[in-house]
């Protein structure tokens, strides 16, 4: 790689002192201004090889300056730096057409790297733009600055004005639909619908239904003709969560679709056209599934063709501060009273293990901003909190709800699904089958995996128990916690 002419603008003066010696060392040129008039006087007058630019600089935003470069000068190449580490930075930075996104504070040796490659990709690597903008901040679907999440935001903006299918790993509670979602209404179909569908939440027999339609009589039950999710999902993006909890025979099917780019609906014989973007979720290790056969080891890289991770927030706990504050705002626009935390708080929050994740955190914030009178929370409400087990205090939480209500709150919004419509005949043994299967998956968990211990739980036969597990497709791991 020959010398180039870089041009770097930033009104943090280290910054310039620090990236002069850096790129200077590997023989580079480089001019460096506090302002976006003169990186732009620069620019015009044909100097330079590269931009570095910040985002926030005295006379104008560097963000908005990238489309003018673009325009005046497109085989430019432009690396953004910013302090204002969000993913609508990086979605900004990425879909306006810079080459990389670095938030602040930056690897040096990454930096470097970044520009060797900027220097030396050939141009058609370049992002191209997406279009419309995003929304504001508050409107951010994903909250956090730690160096965990900048590494989710650049993935997910180098993703945005693609169709590429996109697998999210992670623990309950750590945000994948939200991922989902960004993905989508930040992306080149978000004038398409964003469909969701649980493949926990739907009887077995039910999935290729409820996915690709059916046609009237397909089968028992079947009155009408009736739309899947693809087609409700046509332009748009297709969320498959808990891609895990998916039947064999569904897998199939869905395989086929990704394999081919079409599907059929139960019963009918025209191939539709499948315009969707797949992006599947699951907390379960695919791998470890595919090894026992209960995953298609096709579909798995079919799906995987983008694999994110998303951390728990144990990992990230220097953004539990920004969060706490985004839901006691979000509260606050709701009607609900202001609320803020004590300085030993904020820190016993940030020690805890928090196993539910950032919807834990969440549901924490409502329950302080609702049950709590006082304006400022100390350590004392905190404590009690987080020492039950539900994170709830003794003597003000309500009454839990009763299995009964439970079932009957479920099967209300099962019936609403079907727009008017009965479900298809059998559903007293599907209900049952929905309510077996975690109760011996939890039984089995509490177990640690021993059989024997959880049919006496259960008060059933240990053959009657096998057969369950069997029937069922549960995974059954000794040693579980």
């Amino acid at each position: 790689m020959s010398a180039a002419t870089i041009l770097v603008a930033d009104d943090d003066k280290a910054i310039r002192t620090v990236l002069t010696q850096a790129l200077g060392r590997q023989g580079h040129i480089v001019r460096t201004t506090g302002n976006a008039a003169n990186l732009w006087q620069w620019i015009s007058e044909g100097e330079g090889d590269l931009v570095i630019t910040d985002v926030v600089m005295p006379d104008e935003n560097g963000l908005d300056l990238i489309p003018r470069i673009k325009k005046l000068r497109p085989g430019l190449r432009i690396i953004v730096m910013s302090a204002q580490n969000t993913l609508l930075t990086a979605v900004k930075a990425t879909e306006r057409g810079a080459f990389e996104y670095l938030p602040k504070p930056f690897d040096l040796r990454e930096l470097v790297s970044v520009v060797s490659r900027a220097l030396s990709e050939p141009a058609a690597g370049d992002a191209a733009g997406l279009g419309e903008e995003g929304g504001e901040e508050e409107q951010l679907p994903l909250i956090g600055r730690s160096q965990a999440m900048q590494e989710i935001y650049r993935v997910l903006a180098r993703l945005m004005p693609t169709d590429l299918t996109v697998m999210i790993y992670g623990e309950s509670g750590t945000g994948k639909e939200l991922a989902a979602r960004a993905l989508h209404d930040y992306g080149k179909r978000r004038r398409g619908t964003f469909v969701a569908v649980n493949m926990a939440a739907i009887p077995r027999e039910l999935i290729e239904s409820e996915l690709f339609g059916h046609e009237k009589g397909a089968f028992t039950g079947a009155a009408t003709r009736s739309s899947g999710r693809f087609e409700q999902a046509t332009g748009g993006t297709l969320f498959l969560d808990e891609i895990g909890d998916m039947p064999l025979e569904a897998q199939t099917r869905l395989l086929r679709v990704l394999q081919e780019g079409e599907y059929t609906t139960v019963g009918g014989r025209t191939p539709i056209r499948a315009d969707v973007r797949i992006v599947a979720a699951t907390h379960r290790d695919l791998r470890q599934m595919v090894r026992q056969g209960l995953f298609r080891e096709d579909l798995f890289y079919r799906l995987s063709v983008v694999p994110i991770r998303l951390p728990p927030l144990r990992e990230r706990s220097e953004d539990i501060p920004e969060l706490i504050r985004h839901f006691f705002t979000q509260a606050q626009s709701e009607g609900l009273a202001a609320k803020t935390l004590d300085t030993e708080a904020m820190e016993a929050l940030r020690s805890y293990q928090w196993p539910g994740n950032v919807r834990e955190l969440e549901n924490l914030v409502r329950r302080l901003t609702v049950l709590y009178s006082q304006e400022t929370i100390g350590l004392d409400v905190i404590e009690s909190e987080l020492s039950e087990g539900d994170g709830g205090p003794k003597e003000t939480t309500a009454p839990p709800e009763s299995l009964g209500s439970a079932v009957e709150h479920h099967l209300r919004s099962y019936f609403a699904a079907h727009d008017g419509n009965l479900p298809a005949p059998g559903l007293y043994d599907r209900v049952l089958r929905e309510m077996e299967r975690p109760l011996i998956e939890l039984s089995l968990s509490a177990t640690r995996g021993n059989q024997i211990r959880a049919a006496k739980l259960l008060g059933l036969n240990r053959n009657t128990l096998r057969k369950k597990i069997r029937d069922l497709d549960i995974q059954v791991i000794r040693g579980l916690k």
